[in-house]
């Protein structure tokens, strides 16, 4: 039986346990199906798997606890769970606010086997203060690339494609009883390039956010337990100590901007991402990059961040 001691208050520091799900066995053979499947591309799984074991391996590699939930199914999941073929994309099961870990709930219908496995599982990983299989009972759909925990006080959260503004605000209460004191709620566009709000920013170390320059455009709904307003979300983020660094250098969505902090001076980044962007900003510079090719995964629709859900950060 496997106990996690659940500890993320930020996105960037030390990474020390993630989990992880291996690739479906089941290929997206051609562009017909990709399209109707909402992938931007065929995926050779063998391939795939190739890629996901490389990942873990930079993960591992780097002082990271890396779990593999598929490995841990019953009989009669494990049967349905290899042929999900989204199961890779595990950040939207589940996010850990602080030292709670809270249910996500898919937004579509293709993916709600993947959290009735999971979640299974978290039942048994950790103890009832920690977990409720309950706590998403309540919600229309909050899938967790949605959900940046920014710091001890604030969580940031976009109502949009796969995220319902009326899931957040069932939400809300256990999310400040976890320990955070405000929630920042931005709404993007309902668009495939910006189906989560990891496909659109991301933390890049304990002071700077990356994020597409049309973001700026857009008011966040600030509430806590007493009182709600409205600010643009560069104040919103500037007001939790970070800048923001806008860039339309953003070419390819998942691959330059879905990386992952392994720790304050090291990011996990693909092959594939704009290394100019990282070049471009003094808070960057000196930055650790590790590659992987993760090429295959990419083509459908997710990255890194997407890849991995952290349970504890140091």
């Amino acid at each position: 039986m496997i106990k996690i001691n659940a500890n993320c208050w930020n996105e960037h520091g030390e990474l020390k346990t993630v989990m992880v799900c291996s690739p479906s066995s089941v290929d997206v053979p051609d562009q017909r199906t990709a399209d109707y499947v909402g992938w931007e591309k065929p995926v050779n799984q063998e391939k795939a798997k190739e890629n996901h074991e490389e990942m873990i391996r930079a993960m591992e590699t780097a002082g990271v606890k890396v779990i593999d939930y598929s490995q841990y199914l019953t009989d009669e999941a494990r049967e349905l769970n290899h042929q999900l073929i989204n199961r890779v994309f595990v950040r939207d099961l589940a996010c850990v606010y602080g030292n709670k870990v809270i249910p996500g709930d898919s937004g579509t219908t293709m993916r709600a086997p993947e959290y009735v496995h999971s979640h299974e599982l978290f039942q048994s990983w950790f103890d009832k203060k920690t977990f409720s299989i309950e706590d998403n009972n309540g919600l229309k759909a909050l899938e967790n690339g949605d959900v940046f925990v920014l710091n001890k006080d604030a969580v940031f959260i976009n109502s949009g494609m796969r995220s319902s503004i009326e899931s957040v605000e069932e939400l809300k209460q256990r999310i400040f009883q976890a320990g955070f004191s405000e929630i920042g709620i931005i709404d993007l566009p309902r668009t495939g390039e910006t189906m989560h709000l990891d496909m659109n920013c991301n933390v890049a170390g304990a002071d700077l956010l990356i994020a597409k320059s049309y973001m700026r455009l857009f008011p966040v709904q600030v509430i806590s337990e007493k009182r709600g307003r409205y600010v643009m979300m560069e104040e919103f983020i500037n007001h939790q100590g970070f800048d923001v660094f806008w860039t339309d250098d953003i070419k390819h969505t998942v691959a330059d901007i879905n990386f992952l902090n392994l720790d304050p001076e090291t990011l996990l980044v693909s092959t594939k991402a704009n290394k100019k962007i990282v070049k471009d900003h003094p808070k960057l510079k000196g930055k650790n990059l590790i590659e992987v090719d993760v090429n295959e995964l990419e083509k459908g629709g997710g990255g890194i961040r997407c890849m991995t859900l952290p349970f504890e950060r140091g």
